[in-house]
């Protein structure tokens, strides 16, 4: 198992724990995920972060739950892994900008069984640094297919399917904060 933390600053020495930016709502018992922590996501889930920071993004994949009948909907004849969904406003963004890879030690974080997700409460010095370019040839390499829209919105009832889910940087995408009963994420 590899852990990683992805950047747009090739320079980070550590990281230190620190409280994420926008608070989410949490069940009982794990608001402490708003508290300082150093994030980090698995191997298997990493193509969630192929991307530039606040590009908004929805990315699904089957579950064993996941119905025949989500799975044609969503992924129609697609054999990707994943489906990856951003605004055409960002495409050109995708296509030339660098991130880095951060992998980090797997000692000091916990899973949160939560879409790869782990966290530490410790600061945490990374073991190396990877720049990532052309991140659409990327993520078509770990199987993810991008599709592209004007507008994330018409997205928001994926979160009511048998499929998984993830929305990240979704208070940038357009439109999005006058959705009704649009995950806040």
């Amino acid at each position: 198992m590899r852990l990683f933390h992805f950047s747009d600053n090739p320079g980070i020495e550590c990281f230190v724990p620190r409280p994420v930016r926008v608070p989410s709502a949490r069940p009982p018992g794990r608001d402490w995920l708003n508290g300082p922590l150093v994030w980090a996501i698995d191997e298997t889930t990493q193509p969630l972060y192929f991307f530039p920071r606040d590009c908004p993004r929805i990315l699904l994949w089957a579950t064993p739950a996941t119905t025949a009948g989500d799975r044609q909907a969503w992924f129609g004849p697609s054999t990707a892994r994943m489906i990856a969904y951003i605004e055409q406003a960002w495409f050109d963004r995708l296509s030339r900008e660098t991130i880095y890879r951060y992998e980090l030690p797997m000692a000091g974080f916990e899973d949160l069984a939560d879409a790869g997700m782990w966290v530490s409460r410790q600061t945490v010095t990374p073991r190396a640094v990877e720049a990532l370019s052309d991140l659409p040839a990327r993520l078509e390499r770990h199987g993810v297919e991008l599709r592209r829209m004007e507008s994330l919105v018409p997205l928001r009832e994926v979160w009511s399917t048998t499929l998984h889910a993830s929305g990240v940087r979704l208070r940038h995408a357009q439109g999005w904060a006058a959705t009704p009963d649009a995950p806040a994420r």
